[in-house]
């Protein structure tokens, strides 16, 4: 079986940078506060605070760098607190997702879409697809050891040359399983799964 390492994804927001300005002010840029696994990628000094139909949430954490559209990726859990549906997505796929007000200090938005719940999955190196005979959006299974383990089914795999070999669960998820950033999870071959059933 292959390993790999756990990375438990908070709720947090990306934005274009016309939003950046409007929520922070003309010119804007957002300040790195630390690197994240990902190349590239970093969480900002920012935040924002959503707010829904129901409910509201504080000191929510901008990732950067800006992206093309933006948008929000939240658990089930803050869905119900905000009073929100999102749906169950790949990061980036936020065609009719729910939509949610964003607050900073200097303006706010409402997005007519753009809040999603992150589909669990693991960003993955090509050298290590290749090792698995995995490509880009396949699905594989996930096996949990310990107090809480468990088996996560239907784990997206995204792959490309700039990745870091990481799995990506929510805090929900996480919380269910008994795991935090820096765990390692084991990856169960489609052939193994089959002879188990046998």
């Amino acid at each position: 079986m292959f390993e790999v390492v756990v990375g438990v994804s908070s709720r947090h927001v990306h934005l274009t940078q016309e939003h950046l300005e409007i929520l922070f002010g003309p010119g804007y840029k957002l300040t790195p506060l630390r690197e994240l696994n990902q190349p590239g990628q970093y969480a900002a000094e920012e935040t924002v605070t959503l707010v829904g139909t129901k409910g509201s949430i504080n000191r929510v954490r901008i990732l950067g760098p800006v992206r093309s559209n933006s948008q929000v990726e939240i658990s089930l859990t803050d869905a119900f607190v905000l009073g929100i549906n999102p749906p169950i997505r790949d990061s980036g796929d936020i065609e009719d997702s729910s939509p949610v007000i964003l607050e900073g200090p200097e303006g706010e938005i409402e997005l007519s879409e753009g809040a999603i719940v992150a589909k669990r999955h693991i960003h993955m190196h090509t050298e290590d697809a290749d090792k698995l005979s995995l490509k880009d959006k396949d699905h594989v299974t996930v096996e949990v050891d310990g107090e809480r383990g468990l088996i996560f089914k239907n784990v997206l795999v995204r792959v490309k040359d700039s990745y870091e070999c990481e799995f990506h669960v929510d805090t929900d998820e996480a919380n269910a399983a008994g795991l935090k950033t820096g765990d390692k999870v084991k990856i169960i071959p489609q052939k193994a799964l089959q002879e188990a059933f046998k």
